[in-house]
């Protein structure tokens, strides 16, 4: 079933993707971008393809009525569904392996890629600048390599009253192995209570609480991130008083999704002894798409409502799969009791 639903989204991101073409980027790298997305839509797409396998797995079993035999052997609804939730333990594993290992880093591959072939031979800066805040000092810089190269960097020091300490503007900067920042072509201006004191200096080596792991992290959309990159890069937005909110909902909806893809199989379960148990295969299918899509909507619509009116990003993220339980269980004890 994942299977499915993944050659479906990969034909739709081909499509969508063919409205981009321009320079390097044509159709072959169109249909590239779309494969290479594939782990992490997996990662998206297992709640859904989780009921719908479930529904039709255990459609067949109800449909010949090996479900009833089994109650009739002695063993209760609720014994069941903790069968079939240990079943789904396999995909939690798939789940965490796609969506922590395999995925975000080919996500962020196929956008670099998909940028870089668009826009390296026009000079236009797509998306690599970046300004950071690093305690009392603010930069920015813009990369111009993976190896943590960049050109020219902007620093703004302040003092703890909020005033400007100093301006420095280096020319070519990078980080070394000692995660050390070397600074090429370096020039300050630093303003006291009475004077504007100027510095140059060839090269200057600077020290930040920001390392290249964390600096990588910032460069990179919330997608593309891995659970523990995520968990760093909230850490150092807190650090810094930043905002967080975008991040840790990202974060958290990670968290919860997992969650999700052991109730599905129990959802499955609720559907199939209850209003399914004699239909056919089309009708399971159509009610797993639809329970899926509802879900899927109304898991996005609460995600950008906490974002716009910064709602705690644990409440926001935990919302979906919470009514989603709560439905579940409730099904499940209807049944019990019939």
């Amino acid at each position: 079933m994942l299977l499915i639903l993944l050659s479906i989204t990969a034909l739709y991101e081909f499509i969508s993707q063919l409205g981009n073409l321009e320079a390097n980027f044509g159709v072959l790298q169109a249909f590239l971008f779309a494969i290479l997305r594939l782990p992490q839509l997996s990662f998206e797409m297992l709640p859904i393809a989780t009921l719908i396998g479930s529904l039709f797995s255990l459609g067949q079993l109800a449909s010949k009525s090996e479900l009833i035999i089994i109650q009739t052997a002695g063993i209760s609804i609720d014994q069941i569904a903790k069968m079939v939730c240990a079943s789904g333990l396999f995909i939690v594993l798939f789940a965490i392996l796609m969506g922590e290992f395999v995925g975000p880093s080919m996500d962020y591959y196929a956008r670099n890629m998909r940028d870089e072939a668009r826009y390296s031979n026009t000079g236009v800066d797509f998306g690599n600048a970046v300004w950071i805040k690093d305690d009392q000092a603010i930069m920015r810089l813009e990369r111009v390599n993976t190896d943590y190269d960049f050109g020219s960097i902007y620093i703004y020091r302040f003092n703890p009253d909020g005033s400007l300490m100093s301006i420095a503007v280096a020319e070519n900067s990078g980080i070394d192995r000692n995660e050390d920042w070397v600074l090429n072509d370096f020039r300050e201006t630093r303003f006291e209570q009475d004077r504007v004191v100027t510095s140059s200096s060839e090269v200057v080596n600077e020290t930040f609480d920001l390392n290249s792991d964390l600096l990588g992290v910032t460069l990179v959309k919330p997608i593309s991130l891995s659970v523990r990159e995520l968990i760093g890069y909230v850490d150092y937005l807190k650090k810094n008083e930043l905002f967080s909110s975008r991040y840790e909902i990202e974060l958290w909806s990670r968290i919860s999704a997992i969650l999700t893809i052991l109730l599905m199989p129990i959802l499955a379960l609720a559907f199939v002894f209850g209003s399914l148990r004699e239909v056919g295969s089309g009708a399971r299918l159509v009610l797993g798409l639809v329970v899926g899509l509802v879900y899927f909507l109304m898991s996005e619509l609460i995600f950008n409502y906490g974002q716009v009116y910064n709602i705690n990003p644990i409440i926001t993220a935990w919302i979906p799969p919470i009514l989603l339980t709560i439905y579940t269980g409730f099904r499940l004890s209807n049944l019990s009791r019939n």
